[in-house]
C-alpha cells in the first residue's frame, strides 16, 4: 500500500507506509486508527502538552477534487474540518500517552460529540499546504474539548470549536 506526500521543495514522492522516512507519517500511524484514502495529516510539525501542529499538502490528484468542483476544485470544507478532528485524535493520543505507558488509541476510537462555531475564512485549492493546530480546552467526564484553527502562509482558513469522546474499540 503506497500513498503520495508533498515533500518540501520537491514535487510529489512516493512512499510506501513501511518505509517512511523519519518524522513523517508513521508517527501518525502509530497513533490514531485513520488510514488512507481517509487520513488528511501528512506529518507532526510541532508538540508540546496541549497543543499540536499538523501539516496537510492536498495534493492535485485527490479522487475529491474531481467532483468538488470540476473547472473550480476545492477541498470540501467538511476534510478540512475532518483534518482538524483527526489532528485532535493524535493530540489526544500524546496526552494519553503521557499518562499511561500505553496511552496509544489502538484500543480505543475517538468519535466527534460536538462541533460548533465553525468559520471559514479562505478557500483551499490543489496543491496547498495547511498547517494544522490544535489546543486541549477541557475534559468534562469522558467528552475532551478542543480548538481546532487551520492555516495557510500564517492566514486563517478556518477555526471551530468540538468535542471528542473516546469509546473502547
Amino acid at each position: 500500500m503506497g500513498l503520495f506526500l508533498q515533500s518540501r521543495g520537491n514535487g510529489p514522492r512516493r512512499f510506501e507506509i513501511d518505509s517512511m522516512p523519519e518524522n513523517s507519517l508513521q508517527p501518525i500511524l502509530d497513533r490514531i486508527p485513520h488510514r488512507p484514502p481517509f487520513l488528511f495529516l501528512d506529518e507532526i510539525l510541532e508538540y508540546e502538552q496541549g497543543r499540536i501542529v499538523c501539516q496537510k499538502t492536498f495534493r492535485a490528484d485527490e479522487p475529491f477534487f474531481q467532483g468538488h468542483y470540476p473547472g473550480f476544485p476545492l477541498v470540501p470544507g467538511v476534510l478540512l474540518c475532518e483534518s482538524a478532528m483527526q489532528a485532535g485524535a493524535l493530540l489526544l493520543a500524546k496526552m494519553f500517552e503521557e499518562e499511561a505507558s500505553d496511552g496509544s488509541l489502538r484500543e480505543k476510537m475517538p468519535v466527534v460529540a460536538k462541533m460548533g462555531e465553525v468559520r471559514f475564512k479562505q478557500m483551499i485549492r490543489p496543491n496547498d499546504t495547511v498547517q494544522i493546530e490544535v489546543k486541549f480546552k477541557e475534559k468534562m467526564t469522558a467528552v475532551y474539548f478542543l480548538h481546532g484553527k487551520i492555516t495557510r502562509d500564517g492566514k486563517l482558513v478556518l477555526q471551530f470549536e468540538f468535542a471528542c469522546k473516546i469509546e473502547e474499540n
